[in-house]
This record gives structure tokens, sequence and C-alpha cells, in this order.
């Protein structure tokens, strides 16, 4: 059965993108931990992200700087914290989420609520 990350990628489901090459695609969270919070998905569907291939998991990360820097520039912080949780949506993807301290990533804590036009605002900013 296609993940909820399957059927955006087959545009099935609309998000707010972020960056997309032939093998990736880097969406806006929408309910994200902090302002620019992003999820960086193999279009390829695979549960595990270590059932990636090794020249696949090698691919994604690059992939994901290239979004981390775009992230970075936009919004001001210390570092773009890198999380694999992988339990929430079977489909492998990796969490870019600007930081200034540890509890900035803390999945525990409430999320952010954002309008659809803050999100298109955020991605259209990450996207120039």
């Amino acid at each position: 059965m296609p993940s909820i990350f399957s059927k955006i990628i087959a545009g099935e489901i609309p998000c707010h993108k972020v960056a997309e090459n032939e093998s990736f695609l880097a969406f806006l969270d929408i309910s994200p931990l902090q302002k620019g919070h992003t999820l960086v998905v193999p279009k390829k569907e695979t549960d595990y992200i270590f059932d990636l291939a090794d020249n696949e998991l090698a691919d994604m990360i690059v992939f994901a700087k290239g979004v981390a820097k775009k992230i970075k520039s936009v919004f001001p912080c210390s570092r773009v914290g890198i999380t694999v949780i992988g339990l929430e949506v079977p489909h492998a993807h990796i969490h870019l989420i600007p930081i200034n301290k540890e509890p900035d990533m803390n999945f525990q804590s409430p999320k952010l609520t954002l309008s659809q036009e803050e999100l298109n605002e955020i991605a259209l900013k990450l996207q120039a």
C-alpha cells in the first residue's frame, strides 16, 4: 500500500515543495517543530532508510545537504539538525530542522500550527 509520501510524490496529495530532482523530493512538514522543518524523501518507495542501496543513501544525504544550506540561509540558526526516526510513516525520510539548541528538535514538543499561506511563503523562500 502506498504511503502518504508516495502519494505526495505522485502528485495525488499536495505539498509545499522545497526542492526536487529525479530521485528525491524535499517538502515542508505540515506539523513542524520549527519554521523551515523540511522532509527529504526518496522517490523510490522504501520503508526503512537503511534498506536503500549505499549509493542511494549517499545521494540522499548529498541532496539533503543542499536543502539544509537553503534552510540555514533563510532561517538564521546555529545549525540545521538532521534526524531519522522512521516510525511515523513507512517511507524512508530525513527531517531537517533549523535549530539553536537541542530542545528545538524534541519531537515531544508541541508542533507549530502554520496556515497554508505561511507554509507557501516559507516554501517560496526556500525555493528562491
